[in-house]
């Protein structure tokens, strides 16, 4: 039987009990201090009394299949803005655990109302049943950026993030192609090599007499993710590997403007948006860092530009650089610059999270690492063998701990969707409009989808031929990378990426962590929570 989704709003300001769900929480005043929430809001079915704590809803045996979802017995509270943002991904299992497997979540000021959707079968008729110019809810500050702030540049031209409908499909299927293109990805194995063994001197050099890394390491993980990101995205060495980096040397401008960019851009999402109606100082800051990335990009791809300008198209040899494909296909730099631009904004903190979260694991799962070890000592006997990629493709261990990682501790805790049309989901009747939220940092780790899911097992993705274990793995419990046309269009050189630094690691090095164990926590991105001290020795 369907039901109806009751989307009145009935609002009760007289609670008794302000433990109620999130007791372990701790409230928190909005950037800057503009405001703070001093009472919660719930939505009540008529039927409940007043007084009481979140334990006294509707009794699930009346609805065990909707839990807390009973006509309008809905939740409302205004999380953003009142809690602490590292917090998110609790909140989201509890509100599994609590409510069951569809919540909707509403009293957002300044944002949609959010529907939680913790049932792997309706993901993925959600993902099947989206055409093709799917509308995933983007980052409001970036949509204004491109949309409002500097229409002066973007234009009709907004790119792959912050874009949606035809606009979005026009220019991604302008710039997929290549990005995508096995080919493309292949030629950038070598540069992405040497890239990550400059960084793994850089690391022995940061040493101290302990053999541990500075408790700052995650920095240097930003900066090996950025150098990355400026050769593929950019044609270039941007040199944030280099010693005794100058204030104001490009290099260290970047890293500042990185850096800057991964500790606040969680708080305009995730807060109160006042920015959205006056320029708060977080957003002007933000906009001073976008203007700053924008003025890179345009620099090395009008330098890219002009290279090809001047060569002997007889001279070119190889495979044409990413860059190089789309300036000679598009016959226009600010295709390139956009595409650019994006690759770089979320890149930046997708790709140096996970690596934190990967290296993490590694040191604290000694015999993890060293299966992976063997598996490395067997493919690359000699430990200066340049990889290639048979030899990546080899590495079954390895990738399988890689998405073994995503599935418990995924970096990206979710994904989601403005549903275009009426939906039935779980039995309800959704109107379109609303947006689904996809928890995958729940799902992943859910008995239902995924056999003995609370155990870190690799093997569960590798192939019986390669030592893969049999059990449950629903193919939309866990998705790093989303599904569909909006799949991560830098998926490929992340994966590369990851592989090629925890090949070169693993294979000439141990990791340790002897400190107290770290919890997880949202910035952006899902990570370790703490100084990566790792202990890291030759083998």
């Amino acid at each position: 039987m369907v039901q109806t989704f009751n989307w009145r709003i009935r609002i009760c300001l007289h609670l008794k009990n302000t433990d109620l769900l999130f007791t372990n929480l701790t409230l928190n005043s909005l950037s800057n201090s503009y405001f703070i929430y001093d009472h919660t809001l719930l939505l009540l079915s008529d039927s409940l009394n007043l007084d009481f704590g979140l334990q006294t809803w509707v009794p699930k045996s009346e609805h065990p299949e909707l839990g807390s979802l009973e006509g309008d017995c809905i939740i409302l509270m205004p999380i953003i803005g009142q809690y602490t943002i590292s917090d998110v991904a609790k909140i989201s299992s509890l509100l599994h655990d609590r409510y069951g497997r569809i919540v909707r979540f509403g009293g957002l000021i300044g944002r949609p109302d959010l529907l939680f959707i913790y049932d792997a079968d309706e993901i993925e008729k959600c993902y099947r049943s989206e055409g093709p110019t799917p509308f995933r809810p983007s980052m409001p500050s970036l949509v204004k950026y491109k949309s409002v702030v500097r229409k002066d540049f973007f234009g009709e031209l907004g790119g792959v993030v912050g874009v949606h409908g035809e606009p979005w499909r026009e220019f991604r299927s302008r710039v997929q192609k290549p990005v995508l293109q096995l080919s493309t990805i292949r030629r950038y194995l070598q540069p992405l090599e040497v890239i990550t063994e400059d960084f793994l001197e850089r690391c022995e050099s940061l040493l101290d007499e302990n053999q541990e890394l500075p408790e700052d390491f995650d920095n240097e993980i930003h900066k090996w993710s950025l150098e990355c990101i400026g050769r593929v995205a950019l044609d270039t060495r941007l040199g944030c590997l280099e010693s005794n980096l100058k204030p104001d040397s490009e290099p260290q401008q970047i890293i500042d403007a990185a850096k800057y960019a991964l500790r606040n851009v969680a708080t305009l999402e995730l807060k109160a948006p006042y920015w959205r109606y006056f320029p708060t100082p977080l957003w002007t800051r933000y906009v001073k860092n976008m203007n700053f990335f924008v003025g890179v990009c345009m620099k090395y791809i009008q330098s890219a530009t002009e290279r090809l300008k001047t060569q002997d198209p007889s001279l070119r040899a190889g495979e044409p650089s990413l860059v190089e494909k789309v300036i000679l296909s598009e016959k226009d730099e600010k295709i390139a610059t956009i595409m650019a631009l994006d690759l770089i904004l979320v890149g930046i903190d997708t790709i140096s999270m996970a690596v934190c979260s990967m290296l993490y694991q590694l040191a604290t799962r000694p015999v993890e690492q060293q299966k992976v070890h063997e598996e490395l000592k067997r493919l690359l006997p000699d430990p200066n063998t340049p990889l290639t990629i048979p030899l990546l493709d080899q590495m079954h261990h390895l990738k399988a701990f890689i998405k073994e990682v995503f599935r418990m501790y995924s970096t990206v805790i979710g994904n989601g969707r403005t549903l275009m049309e009426d939906s039935v989901i779980c039995g309800y009747q959704v109107p379109k409009g609303v947006q689904a939220v996809f928890p995958t940092i729940v799902t992943g780790n859910m008995e239902e989808y995924v056999t003995d899911a609370a155990t870190f097992r690799p093997e569960r993705w590798l192939k019986p031929q390669h030592g893969g274990t049999p059990g449950k793995l629903h193919p939309f419990a866990s998705l790093p990378y989303g599904y569909g046309a909006r799949m991560c269009l830098g998926r490929r050189f992340a994966d590369l990426e990851m592989q090629i630094l925890l090949a070169k690691l693993l294979r000439n090095y141990k990791l340790e962590y002897n400190h107290k164990p770290l919890d997880y926590a949202v910035t952006f991105m899902y990570a370790p929570d703490g100084p990566l001290r790792f202990k890291m020795t030759r083998v």
